[in-house]
């Protein structure tokens, strides 16, 4: 499926990140991709330095420090790139609430720098990594997210983009990122609990950060222009999640699974009780593949002469919004098992720094 990467150059960009240092893993160590070059770019001096420890081995890995605010600096680094996956991104709810024309600048703002440098350049596909939380969004950073998929979708249907391919992928959680759930609650049950849930009712899709990666890489090699590739992935009610995590790890740290008590705090301003990754009116426009839904682009009028045809098409007559509400969940034994098969329980790989509560405006008092 991905002969497509043999001899080519590749750019990740956030890849110091959760999601982009596992692309470029990914490409650098799966033989049947032989890609001819790997350049990773972040803005983080530090990490920069760290990961390209990890690959002086490598001749085809290259990495530069770069902001996807300068959009001069991006249209000298991609010049003489094939393919771009752009994971660089704003995340945190929290704080692109706090900094919104922070959140606009990186997410927004870096996206159009992407597409101008990659159009400029003669890129032949860009492959953005967006969000559940640009569906129906309830945050300044889901919104970001939205628009920069808007932006992709549509630099595909203007004249001026000569025959780079541009989509966007959008999946739920990434368990095990810098952040997420598991870390904490890791936490919470390292110190006897309590281990804190918002609601019993709440539930998530989730993907591992392998699963996460490789589907973002296998997008490419169908994307046509101007998709969104929404991921296929399991769910999971939050409670269950608490509990068998509890029955695994609290022995590790010497504690009964009955002495560790799980709290509900109450939903957080702004957080959804489910998880949206298709709407209602995506899904008028949306055909079924073995491993993704695609959303096809709205404003098809604009487009040029694009056949949305797709090898391993299941359905052209999508009727379902993908909500994780209404969505079959994992028993506990099959999430058990998928968090052993995925080494997500691994007390080493979190590091001691991680915290063990998350806060949103208004929990924390300032003076």
């Amino acid at each position: 499926m991905n002969h497509y990467l043999k001899g080519k150059r590749i750019l990740v960009t956030g890849a110091c990140g959760t999601v982009g240092s596992e692309i470029f893993r990914i490409l650098c160590k799966t033989p049947e991709y032989e890609p001819k070059e790997i350049v990773g770019i972040d803005n983080s001096e530090s990490e920069l330095f760290f990961i390209d420890q990890k690959y002086l081995n490598d001749n085809r890995a290259r990495f530069n420090l770069a902001d996807v605010r300068d959009g001069t600096k991006i249209n000298r680094v991609m010049k003489g790139i094939d393919i771009v996956f752009h994971a660089a991104a704003l995340k945190h709810v929290v704080l692109c609430e706090r900094s919104p024309f922070e959140a606009v600048q990186s997410n927004i703002h870096g996206v159009q720098n992407i597409i101008t440098a990659a159009v400029d350049n003669r890129v032949s596909k860009v492959i953005f990594t967006s969000s559940d939380k640009a569906v129906n969004p309830t945050n300044v950073m889901g919104t970001s997210k939205l628009m920069g998929e808007r932006l992709i979708t549509a630099a595909n249907s203007n004249n001026f983009v000569n025959d780079t391919v541009l989509a966007s992928t959008r999946f739920g959680n990434v368990l095990g990122s810098s952040g997420s759930v598991i870390p904490i609650f890791q936490k919470q049950i390292e110190k006897g609990g309590p281990v804190t849930v918002t609601d019993s009712k709440m539930t998530r899709f989730i993907m591992s950060i392998e699963e996460a990666a490789r589907l973002v890489i296998d997008s490419a090699s169908i994307a046509k222009g101007g998709e969104v590739f929404i991921t296929k992935m399991p769910v999971v009610r939050i409670i269950d999640l608490a509990e068998v995590m509890i029955n695994e790890l609290a022995p590790e740290y010497g504690y009964k699974p009955e002495e560790i008590e799980i709290t509900e705090i109450g939903v957080k301003p702004g957080e959804k009780l489910y998880e949206e990754l298709m709407s209602h009116e995506e899904t008028r426009r949306a055909v079924e593949l073995d491993h993704y839904f695609s959303v096809l682009p709205a404003f098809m009028g604009l487009y040029k002469d694009i056949s949305y045809e797709y090898e391993n098409m299941i359905s052209k007559d999508v009727t379902d919004p993908y909500v994780s509400e209404v969505e079959p969940h994992l028993d506990k034994d099959s999430l058990r098992n998928f968090l052993l098969s995925n080494n997500l329980l691994d007390l080493n790989q979190y590091g001691t720094n991680h915290p063990d509560e998350r806060y949103w405006p208004g929990d924390k008092k300032g003076s």
